[in-house]
């Protein structure tokens, strides 16, 4: 990180008031002894031009107010040393008067004019140097890596460019205001106005080291945070420091950038991260689901055959074989739903999209799952006028299979599940209503995700795998999909599908048969 270098208010010599008077004074002292021995030689007017040279380069060196006094001094010296009768204040010839008064209007002209000049020159010798210091600010803005840096490049320019402090406030995930390395003191209210509103926010400090100047730092997409600044020396007003808001809120600008930048470089960051772990989660789902499902299906078939054999087992036998094969079929259904899960996470799905009736696909569901829902009456209800939908049956179908299930098996025994299925908005949607305790209220629940469940510890069996292939399947559809609790109790699972525009069914005409009556 570069140290930019500190810029002086002016260009002129750091001299104190007494100073530049003394020097003012010695100047013109000078120019009266170097004089003194060419008055003899030189006429009174060249001497007059030695004083106005005197006073020429006083403005130019001191300033517009040494300036001023050099032309009185050179007056006066100019008459006491030079004009008849030497070393006195009096004058013989009246012409000497005009004399005077021509010199010191000159004098004050041409000094005013010389040191306005001067000052111009150094306001823009400043201005140049301060605008080449913000150009060096914003080159180490683009290679700052942490808000660290960021902070400390602002508090850089500040205190050797602008003479000021500062403090960053950055708003965290709740909107709270954070402080990223302060000097300042901050009223947390007007740095909230200044976040908020996205506008400059100026005051009159609560006290010494607080800051008059709050402004936003509104990147490209958002507001980033707040910059509070004050003037380094607090016995000094704040004119000055206000002055330089152009200045000021061009440097804000360049921060809010450089943040915006940095979160940026975050998320993509960590969206790699993301990614080659999901990659990385879907190749051993699929290595693993694959190696297993052949055994598993072998002892599913090992555990009818031995339900099935010559002479018959005994009841105890019996129930141990069965219930090695309901474990078994748990296990291929898991199997199932890993492989579901890495070939959907992996793009490997096409979709094989109909217009057909979706009350077709949900009866199919109700047939598949008729061990399940044994003990679950199941009410489908369908708005009238349904139209076709466009969607692949043989994944909406898995679905509401999984839905179905999924409220099966957290819903009491002898308690209903309801299907209903309406257009709202241009789109079909779908609740499928079981009569459980509903879903658990969490704070940013990731029920749709791989491997969560609604409550973590459950004799219920699943890994939580069937809802996070649904969201994959609607949302591969174009849809989208919720849960939600029903203020009677009992949960509620709601997708959407798109309806489009289905094809127009044109209606059979009869061909009249030959011989036949028209």
């Amino acid at each position: 990180m570069r140290t930019i270098a500190t810029i002086p208010a002016s260009g002129r010599p750091g001299l104190a008031g007494w100073q530049r008077y003394l020097l003012t004074i010695l100047a013109c002292a000078a120019m009266a002894l170097v004089a003194t021995p060419l008055r003899d030689v030189l006429d009174l007017a060249n001497i007059v031009m030695l004083f106005l040279l005197t006073v020429l380069l006083v403005a130019v060196t001191l300033g517009l107010r040494a300036a001023l006094l050099a032309a009185f001094l050179s007056v006066g010296l100019f008459d006491f040393f030079f004009v008849p009768p030497r070393f006195s204040f009096v004058v013989n010839d009246g012409q000497y008067l005009v004399t005077f008064a021509v010199m010191l209007a000159v004098a004050i002209i041409t000094g005013r004019l010389t040191a306005g000049l001067r000052q111009k020159a150094d306001e823009s010798a400043t201005e140049a140097a301060r605008a080449q210091a913000l150009y060096e600010m914003a080159r180490d803005l683009t290679g700052a890596l942490t808000i660290e840096q960021v902070v400390d490049s602002t508090s850089h320019f500040l205190a050797n460019v602008l003479d000021a402090r500062a403090a960053l406030l950055f708003a965290d995930s709740a909107g709270r205001m954070q402080t990223a390395g302060a000097s300042v003191g901050v009223e947390p209210r007007l740095a909230t106005i200044a976040f908020e509103q996205g506008r400059p926010v100026d005051c009159q400090p609560l006290a010494a080291g607080y800051a008059v100047l709050y402004l936003p730092l509104k990147a490209p997409m958002r507001v980033r945070g707040v910059i509070a600044v004050a003037p380094a020396d607090s016995t000094l007003a704040t004119e000055a420091l206000l002055d330089q808001r152009q200045r000021l809120e061009a440097m804000a600008s360049l921060v809010a950038i450089a943040i915006e930048r940095l979160h940026y470089v975050e998320v993509a960051q960590r969206t790699q991260v993301q990614m080659v772990a999901e990659r990385l989660r879907s190749s051993i789902l699929s290595a693993v689901s694959h190696d297993l499902r052949t055994p598993l299906t072998a002892l599913v078939g090992l555990a009818d055959s031995l339900t099935v054999s010559k002479p018959p087992l005994s009841s105890a036998a019996r129930e141990t074989a069965e219930a090695i094969r309901e474990q078994s079929e748990q296990l291929c259904s898991l199997v199932g739903n890993l492989l579901d899960m890495a070939r959907l996470h992996a793009g490997e799905v096409t979709l094989r999209k109909e217009w057909q009736p979706i009350e077709e696909v949900i009866g199919s569901s109700i047939k598949l799952l008729g061990r399940a829902l044994a003990e679950h009456p199941v009410k489908v209800t369908l708005a009238p006028g349904l139209p076709l939908i466009e969607f692949d049956s043989v994944l909406i179908e898995r679905v509401f299979c999984n839905l179905l299930e999924n409220a099966a098996k957290y819903s009491p025994p002898g308690a209903g599940i309801e299907i209903r299925v309406q257009v709202e908005e241009g789109r079909a949607r779908v609740d499928v209503i079981d009569g459980g305790p509903g879903f658990p209220v969490r704070d940013g629940a990731p029920l749709f995700e791989m491997f969560v469940r609604g409550a973590a510890e459950s004799t219920t069996p699943g890994v939580g795998l069937g809802l996070a292939i649904c969201r994959a399947i609607i949302e591969a559809h174009a849809g989208a999909i919720a849960a939600s609790n029903l203020p009677q109790g009992g949960g509620c699972l709601t997708f959407f599908l798109p309806l489009g525009t289905p094809p127009v069914i044109e209606e059979e005409v009869a061909v009249p048969q030959p011989g036949s009556e028209t």
